[in-house]
């Protein structure tokens, strides 16, 4: 029987900018992943502060209203 494939296979150590600050920050990192059952998390790290961190649901990166690939100026934001 064939592995299943792993969800997120790249998500730790990938960068994301937050479309509105978040714990007054932008520029995040994926620092940890957790599975849990069909649900894969992911610890957020501010990118100028490693004491802000948080979990959400991997899936809420997809969300472009929410989060953007990459680390992004507000210019290339406002520009989207």
């Amino acid at each position: 029987m064939a592995a299943r494939k792993q969800k997120f296979p790249h998500l730790v150590g990938s960068k994301w900018t937050a479309q509105q600050e978040t714990l007054g920050w932008r520029h995040f990192v994926v620092v940890n992943r957790q599975n849990q059952r069909e649900l894969v998390f992911a610890e957020l790290q501010a990118a100028c502060d490693p004491t802000v961190r948080f979990w959400l649901n991997a899936h809420t990166l997809k969300r472009r209203s929410l989060w953007v690939p990459g680390w992004q100026t507000l210019q290339e934001l406002q520009g989207q």
